[in-house]
């Protein structure tokens, strides 16, 4: 009978390696997707669901983003203030030509788990809408989402 290990916290944080997208005509949905993996930690084989084993990801190019069908005039996304007339609603092609990054971060937001292991993985996530020289400090890998 084979024995499973459990991964400890200590160990997280050495295994932790800094992942870079290309979001250019990239469909938003497969990209979300990718991205949440990477930041769970679920391409590692140590992953365990109740640690944050994932890693770093910084996606850039956000503007580039593309969805598909009639997503752009259909798809809405809608926002609260919790102020009496504070609703705002806005389409998919005004979140990408405005709102890139937000569009990025509220579909992976979405796939990651809604407690305080969610909140500590979405913060390993960082979004730009243009090509930057941000956290070239980190060399990070530069990663194809297939």
């Amino acid at each position: 009978m084979q024995k499973c290990t459990m991964a400890k916290n200590e160990q997280m944080f050495k295994d932790r390696t800094w992942y870079e997208i290309d979001a250019t005509d990239v469909i938003l949905g497969d990209l979300a997707v990718y991205v949440a993996n990477l930041l769970r930690g679920k391409n590692k084989p140590i992953f365990t669901p109740n640690l944050d084993c994932g890693d770093y990801v910084i996606v850039r190019n956000a503007k580039k983003i593309k969805l598909t069908g009639n997503k752009l005039v259909d798809k809405k996304y809608y926002d609260n203030s919790l102020y009496i007339g504070g609703m705002r609603c806005r389409n998919a092609q005004e979140m990408v030509d405005k709102f890139s990054e937000e569009l990025i971060y509220e579909a992976v937001k979405g796939m990651i788990p809604k407690n305080r292991l969610g909140r500590s993985v979405i913060g390993k996530l960082f979004v730009y809408k243009d090509e930057g020289k941000k956290h070239e400090s980190q060399k990070p890998v530069k990663v194809q989402v297939a």
